[in-house]
């Protein structure tokens, strides 16, 4: 048996085997409720009632979805340039920092103009963060998986350092967190008296922007060139190492705005336990997408509902929580397998 490149797949070859992956990750996660003792259809149900089910609910996913997409749209970027970013985890503590650091008092403005200093702030110290893995490998041909993964080490030990240093909160009765963000800092909500803020709608428009960038752009183009055929790209005259930088950049930064909303817009704080492992989570929502940008927004909803109405549902019927993530598992396992036979035919010989 052998693999056998697709030319030009149809739309049904695109289509059936994500469905299909999909379709396989509910019957796998029906069979694990079995084997807990519950009811597979009542498990599905309570997920997506916990997910969805009212107005409460609804919010929440798209709260946990914000940081998701961010993610999920760094990695998509990267991807796409065959750059393997790893790292986004890092790269959101990257910008969740700067926005304490300016946030807390540092720069005394007004919201109109304090917000989107600390946007761009966050972006910049999230792309220099991805910025020398970058440089390792096209300088060095260091690999950017072991780099970036590392780095996520690297920046949580950094960032425990300073929460038990120069950032602690004297206020804090000794917590290990940093002081809250002035008034102005804080994303506004988008409904008031419940937590969607609009870090949600910055999300959106950066996939929008995202989308943009890689369809109607040069950079876009030398992009997607990069990733099918480095070599053929050099050959055609692309920058290739440039054109990697700018990726990493625009990766790193987009991973940044995460830790920025999840800063300005939630929680008003850094802590440890700031991310629950957004930056691992955007690889399975990248993956889910097929590395499309608005697509990112549709799996980041999904992911953020599996782990919104696990909650709930664990806590109806008593199945563990556990299993959002086996399913998650599951559906990036076999999202992998589909992407490939999208691409590939399998031959007998």
């Amino acid at each position: 048996m052998r693999l056998e490149p697709i030319a030009n797949p149809s739309l049904a070859r695109t289509i059936l085997p994500p469905a299909i992956a999909i379709a396989m990750t509910v019957v796998v996660a029906s069979l694990l409720a079995m084997l807990a003792g519950a009811n597979p259809f009542s498990v599905l149900g309570l997920i997506l009632k916990g997910a969805f089910g009212s107005k409460f609910a609804a919010l929440e996913t798209l709260n946990r979805a914000t940081p998701l997409i961010f993610t999920g749209l760094s990695v998509a970027v990267a991807f796409r340039a065959r750059l393997w970013n790893i790292g986004a985890e890092a790269q959101l503590y990257a910008g969740a920092l700067i926005t304490v650091v300016l946030g807390t008092g540092a720069l005394p403005w007004g919201a109109g103009a304090l917000l989107p200093v600390l946007a761009l702030g966050a972006m910049l110290a999230g792309a220099l963060a991805l910025l020398v893995p970058a440089l390792l490998k096209v300088r060095f041909g260091v690999d950017e998986v072991v780099t970036t993964l590392l780095f996520n080490f690297i920046f949580l030990l950094f960032i425990s350092m300073l929460l038990e240093g120069p950032l602690k909160d004297p206020m804090g009765m000794g917590w290990p967190k940093s002081e809250r963000l002035i008034a102005e800092a804080r994303l506004p909500r988008m409904m008031e008296g419940l937590r969607l803020h609009w870090g949600f709608g910055l999300a959106i428009i950066a996939a929008a922007v995202v989308w943009v960038i890689q369809r109607r752009t040069t950079l876009g183009y030398e992009m997607r060139a990069v990733g099918l055929n480095r070599d053929a790209a050099r050959f055609a005259g692309i920058a290739v190492n440039g054109v990697l930088i700018k990726t990493a950049l625009l990766s790193g930064g987009l991973a940044a705005l995460a830790g920025f909303s999840e800063v300005a817009g939630l929680k008003g704080n850094l802590t440890l336990d700031l991310s629950p492992g957004f930056g691992y989570t955007g690889i399975i929502v990248a993956m889910l997408a097929l590395l499309n940008p608005l697509a990112v927004v549709a799996a980041a909803l999904f992911v953020a509902g599996i782990f919104v109405g696990a909650d709930s549902m664990s806590r109806a019927i008593g199945v563990p929580t556990y299993l959002a993530d086996i399913m998650l598992a599951t559906a990036l396992l076999l999202m992998v397998l589909a992407i490939l036979l999208t691409r590939f035919r399998v031959v007998r010989e």
